[in-house]
């Protein structure tokens, strides 16, 4: 399904006014249980198609955003890379996953997203795969992410690009943010110095 300009811009401006903007931690959750997978046990494949097993992160935060080069939102791979080389020393790890499920705004190949986000905004952070983050085909990984029998914790859903998940360093699902949060925000930058 193609989206019409009118659509695009209505969808703009609705992030622009607070739309997109809900956060989800996991206090808020009445009861957290078991997950069924540990997020560690989980892998992807990188950009080069080569396997990215998330057991190295174990001890490291985790931010995991499907990302669109085509998007209202893409300024925020600028503000992702800022957080990456603030925090990367300190042990976080922000993974990119391209997604062109909404509004078709990713439709370039691996190696076209990749010398995208290095030539416009020096990501340097890890890029997966392009992947589905919600449907019959999505990806394990977001899985993962969306669904409390899996990862104990919440249900979402990924309603936009530009949607972030945060795990603590035992790879427990800590927060979800939906695409209009900045990677900035506050509470990001709380959760990362334990405040």
């Amino acid at each position: 399904m193609r989206f019409t300009m009118h659509t695009m811009l209505l969808l703009s401006i609705l992030g622009l006014f607070g739309c997109f903007k809900g956060v989800r931690s996991a206090g808020e959750q009445a009861t957290a249980a078991a997950p069924t997978v540990a997020f560690h046990a989980l892998s992807a494949q990188d950009i080069h198609g080569a396997p990215f097993p998330f057991e190295q992160l174990k001890g490291r935060k985790v931010m995991v955003v499907n990302t669109a080069s085509e998007c209202g939102y893409t300024p925020q791979y600028k503000q992702l890379q800022e957080l990456h080389e603030a925090y990367g020393e300190k042990g976080l790890v922000i993974i990119g996953f391209p997604c062109n499920q909404f509004g078709g705004q990713e439709p370039g190949s691996a190696e076209q997203i990749e010398v995208f986000c290095q030539e416009k905004y020096g990501v340097t952070f890890p890029l997966m795969s392009k992947v589905d983050v919600k449907g019959s085909a999505q990806h394990p990984v977001y899985r993962w992410l969306t669904s409390k029998s899996e990862n104990g914790v919440m249900d979402s859903a990924v309603k936009w690009n530009f949607h972030k998940y945060l795990m603590d360093e035992q790879g427990r699902l800590v927060m979800s943010l939906e695409s209009g949060v900045s990677p900035l925000d506050e509470r990001v930058l709380a959760w990362l110095d334990g405040r």
